[in-house]
């Protein structure tokens, strides 16, 4: 008997076999495809699930979700845009099977509380700036996970500075002035000629004055954000991940500036903020977590 993870994100989708803990020691990884996502993830579960007889599946997938009805519309998959029946597919392939569902943000922040950087600490936030900014939050050892499954979008709080319409429909995410791509446009607005957040971490290293500003930038809003997310949710720690976390000091510096300088009521008055330990496989380890939970 063994038990799967599955994490389906805009640009892969990842399985494995869940060991014991929750880790997913040997996941296998397939690009999402334009069209056909279903039948990639199919696919990838059938190989990873081979001959095993398998008894839950821990299900991680970008949002919105409805964990209830275990449906996803994810934003960032056109084609499931409108909502798929994740968990019924899932049930189709393995029938005797227990599954669950979360945001993949959710999963994530899972993942550090369990086996990251989140190791012995109840409740936190967890931050993915990449593209987008996902989130999740643990209260308490477990997923807050709101009315539908969505709760920890922190990437679509409203932030000062952000005045860019979001993908989401709205205006000023955190988003719009903190991801990657945000920071990529901002500079270039104001005279920069790179193209990716690697060629903004560089040029800030190299001094470049737009460079450093737009890290500033961001790292500033996404300070605010989880100062204001540490005073809603009444947590200690913040655990920030994803490929533009990595931009280096000229990020993280104001990042943690701004949260010290918002952070002042007493019972967040010692925040910590720190980077994530499982990068890119936190989703699914987070997946994995539920699988053995389920």
């Amino acid at each position: 008997m063994a038990r799967l993870a599955l994490d389906i994100g805009g640009t892969k989708i990842a399985a494995g076999l869940v060991a014991e803990g929750g880790t997913v020691p040997e996941p296998s990884i397939t690009p999402t495809p334009t069209s056909g996502v279903w039948d990639a993830c199919a696919t990838l579960l059938r190989e990873v699930a081979a001959d095993a007889t398998i008894t839950s599946v821990g299900i991680a997938c970008a949002g919105p979700v409805d964990s209830t009805g275990g449906r996803v519309a994810p934003i960032n998959i056109d084609e499931w845009s409108a909502g798929f029946g994740l968990v019924d597919a899932v049930r189709d392939l393995f029938p005797d099977a227990r599954t669950r569902l979360a945001m993949d943000g959710a999963a994530a922040a899972l993942g550090e509380h369990r086996h990251g950087a989140g190791r012995g600490t109840s409740d936190l936030v967890s931050l993915v700036v990449s593209t987008g900014i996902g989130g999740g939050v643990v209260l308490g050892g477990r997923i807050a996970t709101g009315r539908t499954g969505n709760a920890g979008h922190i990437g679509h709080l409203v932030v000062p500075g952000g005045t860019e319409a979001c993908t989401c429909g709205g205006v000023g995410c955190l988003e719009t002035v903190a991801s990657g791509p945000a920071a990529v446009r901002w500079a270039r607005s104001q005279g920069w000629h790179g193209t990716t957040g690697i060629d903004i971490a560089a040029s800030a290293v190299s001094g470049d004055p737009v460079a450093v500003a737009a890290l500033d930038r961001a790292g500033t809003a996404l300070g605010v954000a989880i100062a204001s997310a540490a005073a809603l949710l009444d947590i200690d720690l913040a655990v920030v991940g994803g490929g533009f976390a990595q931009a280096g000091p000229g990020l993280w510096q104001p990042l943690r500036a701004a949260a010290a300088r918002h952070a002042r009521l007493t019972f967040v008055s010692d925040l910590r903020v720190v980077p994530a330990e499982l990068g890119a496989s936190g989703t699914l380890v987070g997946a994995g977590v539920l699988a053995l939970d389920s």
